[in-house]
C-alpha cells in the first residue's frame, strides 16, 4: 500500500557532501514525522535525524551542525543534506515515514536504505 524509497547515496571522500531523498508513496492521506537512521557494520541503527510534521528538527549529536534535514510535504518526500562527511558517516541510511493512509490508519513504513561510503 505504501512505499518508502531512499536515493542519493554513493562513494564520497571526507570533507565532501551527498544529499539523500526519500519518496513516500501510495495510498497516503498525510505524511507526519521523518526520520533518517543509520546503521554501520557491527553497529545498532541510530536515529540521525527527524522532522516532525509542523518542521520541527532533531538531529543527533554526531552530526549536528554538519546534517541538515528537510522535507516537501506535497512530495512526501524528505531530505538529508550531509555536509563535511567524515569516514564514521559510513553506513547503510534508512527513511521511516510516519504516515496516516488514506484509510485513516497510521503505519511506520521503512524503506530498503541507501548505502554511504564516506573515504578518508
Amino acid at each position: 500500500q505504501v512505499q518508502v524509497v531512499e536515493s542519493g547515496g554513493g562513494l564520497v571522500q571526507a570533507g565532501g557532501s551527498l544529499r539523500l531523498s526519500c519518496a513516500a508513496s501510495g495510498s497516503i492521506f498525510s505524511t507526519n514525522a521523518m526520520d533518517w537512521y543509520r546503521q554501520a557494520p557491527g553497529k545498532e541503527r541510530e536515529l540521525v535525524a527527524r522532522i516532525t510534521t509542523l518542521g520541527s528538527t532533531n538531529y543527533a549529536d554526531s552530526v549536528k551542525g554538519r546534517f541538515t534535514i528537510s522535507r516537501d510535504r506535497a512530495k512526501n518526500t524528505v531530505y538529508l543534506q550531509m555536509n563535511s562527511l567524515k569516514p564514521e558517516d559510513t553506513a547503510v541510511y534508512y527513511c521511516a515515514a510516519d504516515c496516516t493512509l488514506t484509510s485513516r490508519a497510521n503505519v511506520r513504513v521503512w524503506g530498503q536504505g541507501t548505502q554511504v561510503t564516506v573515504s578518508s
